[in-house]
């Protein structure tokens, strides 16, 4: 299955140490890969500099945007912001914190092309995280099992047709859309496929969606979820 066409979204909060350099690769792996393909910046509500520094290394590109949020919504609502924004059939996204290096979306577009699926997930190979993390990713995948019936085999970035995102359906703004897309297109048995990428430590910066307020936070938005689901929604 051929990807003809694909919008990649970067979604950064006070990212302005790592745009310049992050930034900079993202963009010129993509415009290695030709013209139909285009670059979405979306700055979530920063206020370090962050979008002028953005908006600087993607000057005079036609296949590039920047634009702010205004305030800070979170991953969830820089995600549907910026697929509302993208006109490719196909989208993917990386943050801009460096860790996931842009060539590592030739696995996921190479997957898509060999195989029949409309999604294409990814997880991390032999990622250096902390007892907390893994402690964090085992709770986690713990209760999606529990209550929502699904193993789910997603770390990083996922390759997706645009029209199997509905912004209307997926509530969240904040970090657990990157859970509530994989458990909806499992739960509708979406075709999928799942590759194993590389992760390496952030450029500059802290994590800002790590730490047991995030686990609580995911296991309540994991029960909303189920409770809209009951609501048909």
């Amino acid at each position: 299955m051929r990807v003809e066409g694909f919008s990649v979204v970067v979604f950064a909060f006070h990212e302005a140490e790592n745009v310049p350099t992050v930034l900079r690769e993202i963009h010129s792996w993509l415009r290695a890969k030709g013209a139909q393909h285009e670059l979405i910046f979306v700055d979530d509500g920063s206020t370090d500099g962050t979008l002028a520094a953005a908006r600087e290394v993607l000057a005079g590109d036609p296949h590039a945007t920047a634009f702010s949020l205004g305030a800070n919504r979170g991953i969830g609502g820089a995600l549907k912001a910026g697929v509302a924004s993208a006109t490719q059939p196909w989208v993917t996204f990386l943050p801009c914190d460096g860790q996931i290096p842009p060539e590592e979306l030739d696995v996921l577009l190479a997957e898509a092309e060999r195989s029949d699926a409309d999604v294409v997930f990814s997880v991390y190979r032999d990622r250096d995280d902390g007892l907390l993390r893994k402690v964090f990713s085992a709770g986690v995948r713990g209760m999606i099992r529990a209550v929502h019936g699904v193993t789910m085999r997603s770390d990083g970035p996922y390759l997706f047709r645009r029209e199997l995102f509905s912004a209307r359906e997926l509530v969240p703004d904040t970090f657990f859309l990157n859970f509530e897309f994989p458990i909806r297109a499992m739960q509708r048995r979406v075709r999928s496929s799942v590759v194993t990428i590389e992760c390496v430590p952030r450029r500059a910066g802290q994590s800002k969606s790590a730490g047991w307020r995030t686990v609580y936070r995911v296991g309540r938005d994991l029960l909303d979820l189920k409770r809209r689901q009951l609501r048909g929604r």
